[in-house]
């Protein structure tokens, strides 16, 4: 048995990495393959009975074949003619790679395959880098298209549209005309040219040049500019994309960069006109901005640009219903809001205030105490130094209060003040914030708190009130304070009661919304709390709470507002993990902005979508009030349709040392982390491999799979480290919302340790995501005919023991497994016709209709089969024989075409028939506790009836 591939050390030749080794020529054109490729190097050679040989592949000198050796057959046989190649493809996408025992061992990025003759027959590769794999791809592509016209090779480099551009550049820029031009001036122009290059680097490239041609003189000719600059700023995986999306030319025209964004980028309402405007803005030549085509420069500036970030535009504007009742929201909230640096020692700071805000925090914490001369302060009650004055805060709170968000800010009134200095700091609201304060008396008609958009521009007080039906001016209450709550928890006696505390009518009247009560347990706050009190919970009691009661958590969620603040014991001001608490529906989960970090990072990334509002609804399987959610499934959540998300991390540009890194030299080795955030059955993390001392443009080709059950609450955090450090080791990382992902080729703008952007600095990634049956493990899959088979896992009703709502439940068990089988046969449809052309379940229906459309041509461009609209369903007829291949594409394309059928035409009748028993269990919603009673159903048994019951209305939904 062959050793596992990835770790085998090739036998004979050595190949290099280019992109890892700075001295290596790096690929920049088209010949740059050719040399290589006519040099030679070992591939492994895939056979589909599980063997594995290794074999040296060259082309030939006049480029007419690929040879390998050693070989049984005799050296005519042991190659195979360019003119005979109909595809190359990179991955793993022939029926060699899917059945091959040993296939899960190979890496997708080295994987290749060369599809030849008239029977589509296939060459099946492995090279020992995704690099190497790349040129041999992008080469023979080239080869392919080109092999209609027999052209000079090493002539045409210096004809592309780029050299034409760079000659025209350096004309200008030599003022004598001598064709020659000092170092110095060369170097600047570079520079001009592309800002992110280091000067020693193009002055070493200069070096290299003039030692290779033996010259003693620094001045550089037309073409060594050239030639200098091809090889400093071309980045070979953009050059092997446009390759593969421009059909083997070296630049794109409008049509390549229309089906560009179309296919792989998801960019919908594209038009030729908008390509071209794409074009004019980013392309560098002139030549090229008339004609309309973008050469390598232009199409990487585009790539760079804004128009490409990995962040949904849409998600930069509020997208989100605003009109629910606030408790549905996850809300921005900062804990001690006047800290900047630790909770034990540090001093109070305005600026504490003024960074919340302008980051649309929108629960802020305001610890009040007396201060001198009547005027109330705000301090650190374990550092009294530096107290600031409470009016000059709300001063500023209402100068930034709705800077960077028009929706409501939640004050937390923290207050330790006397009486006669609470209504100081009565007069001083009253005065600054005027009509902003909201202190009307809620309702007691409505069930549920009003709405952001209804609070728009409204500052609402939390605290405590004094009882409404008492008439008295000032009164005893329970003290709210953090500290006090820690005290009674340590001190084990929880007898002992809670510290009270004065408060006047004053005070107690501008708490309308967010009254503080004490939590005791759900039964207690289910029956007897009013929708505007509001409990806080202590990290470690909400940790217990979320581990012991999930469901209950997330159902008193749905009603009222729960506040969450860290641990008295986190002195260094650490934060908690909001996610922990998310999971569980609470909306105010309070974090120490002054600590940056990996919970900062996702609590900041978490409330960039929703237009940075500060306000992002929860999942509807959270707010629903007939459903049922528990964070801690395992697996597939009712009603949920999961997803895989597919990452390929392919490059990063101009990495920085680590901030902290000592005395060490400018080389880095860096690798990258990608942390998935979630539920705790999604959450998880993989690396890619080290690349050794490149900062620069480190490759690492390398993709990943990653299945989300609940992609509404999924985050992912890129995270680069330098896997050779000393004293530190993070170099940079983006934490993104799984549902503000762009799909398509993107670049990741780094931010640093303190969460600022850093510029230049990006990881250059491709993202898809595709539903579950469409993704899967794509090795582990023969022909979708095995797919079939498999046992559907279809998602199950229980039984709630009422008899009467059982019989409605169980009509509804045949139209969801209806459901379920059409969508699967749908899905499993479209991904044989995928495979049968070649490509990954990851690509798109437009790219697979492509590839169809250029197999059915015969050689003489003529059609194979004509379009047929059948009740207005495109079949297609063949036209003549045809040869077996293309009679399995077109079955396939036949069954996709009927699955789809069924689906139109029947998905209607089984959607209704789920509704109605949706809408038939809904009736008995109100009268589950008396049909409980009267069945003999009490405590435990009851509670799992009720839990039953919103687990299937779940699922219908």
């Amino acid at each position: 048995i062959p050793q596992d591939p990835s770790n085998q050390k090739c036998g004979r030749k050595k190949t290099v990495s280019f992109s890892s080794m700075p001295s290596e020529k790096k690929i920049s054109s088209a010949s740059d393959c050719i040399s290589f490729m006519q040099a030679g190097c070992e591939l492994k050679k895939v056979r589909p009975n599980s063997r594995i040989y290794n074999r040296f592949f060259t082309l030939d000198p006049d480029l007419q074949a690929l040879r390998w050796e050693p070989s049984k057959k005799d050296l005519e046989k042991a190659k195979l003619d360019i003119s005979a190649i109909k595809e190359i493809r990179l991955g793993k996408n022939t029926e060699t790679f899917r059945n091959n025992g040993l296939a899960d061992q190979i890496s997708e990025d080295c994987a290749l395959s060369v599809i030849h003759g008239e029977n589509y027959e296939s060459l099946d590769l492995v090279a020992n880098s995704a690099d190497v794999a790349n040129i041999w791809v992008s080469g023979l592509r080239y080869l392919v298209s080109r092999s209609k016209q027999p052209l000079d090779l090493m002539e045409s480099s210096h004809n592309t549209p780029r050299f034409v551009w760079l000659k025209t550049v350096f004309e200008a820029a030599d003022v004598d005309g001598n064709g020659i031009m000092l170092e110095d001036t060369s170097v600047e122009l570079i520079k001009k040219l592309n800002p992110t290059l280091k000067e020693s680097k193009i002055r070493l490239k200069f070096k290299e040049i003039q030692k290779s041609k033996e010259k003693l003189t620094t001045r550089v000719t037309k073409e060594e500019f050239c030639e200098a600059f091809s090889e400093l700023c071309t980045r070979p995986e953009v050059y092997f994309l446009l390759v593969q999306i421009s059909k083997n030319k070296e630049y794109l025209d409008a049509n390549d960069l229309m089906l560009f964004l179309e296919a792989e980028q998801g960019v919908t309402h594209i038009t030729e006109e908008m390509c071209l405007d794409i074009i004019r803005r980013y392309e560098l030549s002139q030549e090229g901005r008339l004609k309309g085509f973008l050469a390598i420069d232009g199409f990487t500036q585009y790539l760079l640009s804004p128009e490409c970030d990995i962040f949904d535009p849409e998600h930069k504007k509020i997208i989100q219903d605003m009109t629910q009742p606030l408790s549905h929201y996850y809300i921005n909230a900062s804990h001690n809001t006047y800290l900047i640096e630790d909770q034990l020692r540090g001093p109070a700071d305005i600026n504490g205030y003024v960074r919340a805000l302008k980051m649309s925090c929108r629960s802020i914490e305001l610890d009040v105490c007396d201060g001198p001369d009547n005027e109330p302060i705000i301090c650190n009650r374990n550092n009294m130094t530096s107290p600031l004055a409470f009016r000059n805060v709300i001063e500023v709170i209402n100068k930034l209060a709705f800077f960077a968000s028009e929706y409501p800010l939640i004050l937390c009134l923290g207050n330790h003040c006397s009486v006669q200095q609470q209504k100081v700091v009565v007069q001083h609201m009253k005065r600054i914030f005027g009509n902003k304060l909201y202190t009307e008396a809620p309702l007691s008609s409505e069930v549920y708190l009003p709405s952001p958009e209804k609070l728009k521009m409204k500052i609402i007080v939390k605290g405590k009130k004094l009882p409404c039906d008492q008439d008295i001016l000032e009164g005893e209450v329970t003290d709210e304070d953090e500290e006090a709550e820690i005290s009674r928890r340590l001190s084990e006696d929880f007898s002992r009661e809670p510290k009270l505390i004065w408060l006047c009518r004053e005070l107690s009247d501008l708490v309308s919304l967010c009254k503080s009560v004490q939590y005791k347990d759900f039964e207690t706050s289910m029956k007897a709390q009013n929708y505007w009190e509001m409990c806080s919970f202590s990290e470690a009691e909400a940790s217990r709470i979320a581990n012991e009661y999930p469901e209950d958590f997330v159902n008193y969620n749905k009603r009222f507002l729960s506040r969450v603040y860290p641990s008295a014991m986190r002195i260094d001001s650490s934060n908690l993990n909001p996610q922990d608490f998310w999971n569980c529906g609470c909306q105010i989960v309070a974090m120490n902005y002054q600590t940056p970090g990996p919970m900062m990072d996702l609590h900041t990334g978490w409330f960039l979508q929703n237009g940075g509002c500060g306000y992002v609804l929860r999942p509807s399987v959270m707010r629903d009030e007939v459903s049922y959610f528990s964070a801690n499934t395992k697996g597939i959540v009712p009603g949920v349709s999961p997803q895989v998300l597919h990452v390929k991390i392919i490059s990063g540009q101009n990495f920085p040392k680590p901030k902290g890194a000592c005395a060490k030299g400018d080389v880095i080795d860096p690798y990258v982390c990608i942390e998935i955030h979630g539920i705790p059955a999604d959450c998880t993390e993989q690396r890619t491999k080290t690349v050794q001392q490149n900062s620069d443009n480190p490759i690492f080709d390398e993709s990943f799979e990653f299945q989300i059950n609940l992609p509404e609450l999924a985050m992912i955090r890129f995270v680069v480290l330098d896997d050779d450090y000393i004293g530190d080791e993070f170099i940079g990382q983006y934490t993104i919302p799984l549902e503000c992902l762009q799909p398509g080729y993107r670049h990741i703008p780094l931010r640093s340790f303190v969460g600022d952007i850093m510029e230049h600095v990006t990881l250059f990634v491709h993202i898809a995501i595709t539903n579950r049956s469409g993704g899967g493990k794509a090795q582990k899959r023969g022909l979708s005919v095995r797919i079939g088979k498999k046992a559907r896992e279809y998602t199950m009703l229980r039984n709630t023991g009422l008899k009467t709502i059982d019989d409605i439940f169980k009509l509804a068990v045949h139209p969801l497994r209806e459901a379920t089988d059409m969508r699967e046969n749908m899905q499993n449809a479209m991904v044989s016709v995928k495979e049968l052309c070649g490509l990954p379940p990851i690509a798109s229906l437009k790219q697979c209709i492509l590839t169809l459309s250029s197999r059915l041509v015969s050689s003489d461009n003529a059609p194979s089969v004509t379009l047929c609209m059948k009740d207005a369903f495109p079949y297609l007829e063949p036209l003549g024989t045809m040869p077996d291949v293309q009679k399995k594409v077109l079955v396939a394309y036949d069954l996709m075409i009927q699955e789809s059928r069924v689906l139109i035409e029947t998905a209607d009748i089984t959607h209704d028939k789920i509704v109605q028993c949706q809408k038939a269990g809904m009736e008995f919603h109100e009268e589950l506790h008396n049909l409980g009673t009267k069945e003999g159903l009490k405590g435990r048994k009851l509670s799992k009836a009720i839990e039953s019951f919103a687990w299937n209305i779940t699922v219908l939904k």
